[in-house]
């Protein structure tokens, strides 16, 4: 057995208790499980220092960008998956059938139903980050620093940051993560994005045949929420694929490797269900999708009407009305009374 680099901080799991299972603390390799060793990241160069503007404050539609690494065809031929490609180390902590996690129930409105995910998804991955931002109890050394992460990256693929002046700067993925992190509570905790006060009766021009409807509008959200929820989900996917791409060692080292696979199981599900994902942000965790889409464990491309297709819209229509009816009804027997 090759011999375990060495160990950080155990991480803390009270955040899954959604998922009903708390991992083991002192949970450690199986004596039969052969010891995992990442293949050396690519040599990237490190990113600049200087002060970056909090995300919240740049537009969301251009807050990032992506390009692909240049890469040797013929090593990456003959080398094998990184371990986290193989079926072997895809399980998760729980059995079930995860879309149901993610389906929305019928009498909730859309808009509603991804506000709650959104909130619920960005828990699971604070939980997931924090495995690698807390410091190291004798080094003071986090797992994902400056020194081993001086680029945003998931295998070929890094993400550069734009900056005041909106230029794409290269940042190392600690800082880009406490970006993404701060621009993602930024929004959030914004009441006109995310409405916090009870949306109690919609006014008449929220009809279903309102031609400017859009998603989330009968209970309150902007007509922006859609494509804010959608960066969101970009940003995360970006925090997960890196987990994977550089610090999935530790998560095996640490017996969390599970907890890892079923938050990202969850949230990949979420995202396909309602197409706040595609297949090109998902490239670069391709091949483990595709082994949970051969278990049956999660749900395939456009196996659901989604965001933006025509049967949402109608199923969305069918909701307002139902609620419209129902507030309708509220309000006439608090008159009588």
């Amino acid at each position: 057995m090759a011999t375990p680099g060495r160990i950080h901080s155990t991480p803390h799991t009270h955040w899954l208790r959604g998922f009903g299972r708390q991992s083991n603390k002192t949970q450690q390799p199986k004596p039969n499980t052969p010891s995992p060793t990442m293949q050396s990241p690519a040599n990237l160069a490190p990113g600049s220092s200087h002060q970056m503007p909090l995300s919240p404050g740049l537009s969301a539609t251009a807050m990032s960008f992506e390009s692909r690494e240049p890469t040797n065809d013929s090593l990456n031929h003959n080398q094998r998956p990184p371990f986290f490609f193989r079926e072997q180390y895809a399980n998760l902590i729980v059995k079930g059938n995860f879309m149901t996690l993610a389906a929305k129930p019928v009498l909730v409105e859309e808009g509603e139903w991804l506000a709650h995910q959104i909130v619920e998804q960005n828990r699971l991955l604070d939980g997931m980050l924090k495995i690698i931002q807390e410091a190291d109890r004798n080094t003071g050394v986090s797992i994902c620093n400056q020194q081993s992460c001086p680029a945003m990256s998931a295998g070929a693929m890094t993400y550069t940051w734009l900056d005041a002046k909106r230029e794409s700067v290269r940042v190392p993925a600690p800082q880009y993560i406490s970006y993404v992190q701060k621009w993602i509570a930024g929004k959030i905790t914004d009441p006109s994005i995310f409405p916090t006060d009870t949306f109690i009766s919609a006014p008449p021009s929220l009809s279903a045949s309102d031609p400017s409807n859009w998603l989330g509008k009968a209970s309150g959200f902007p007509p922006q929420f859609a494509n804010d929820i959608r960066n969101i989900y970009r940003q995360m996917l970006r925090c997960y694929a890196h987990i994977y791409h550089a610090h999935w060692l530790e998560f095996w080292h640490l017996g969390a490797y599970k907890e890892l696979n079923t938050c990202f199981i969850h949230f990949v599900n979420v995202g396909r269900l309602f197409n706040l994902l595609g297949d090109k942000e998902l490239e670069p965790m391709a091949p483990l999708l595709d082994i949970w889409l051969e278990k049956g464990w999660m749900a395939r491309p456009g196996s659901s009407s989604g965001l933006s297709t025509k049967s949402s819209n109608q199923s969305q229509q069918q909701q307002q009305q139902q609620q419209q009816q129902q507030q309708q009804q509220q309000q006439q027997q608090q008159q009588h009374q």
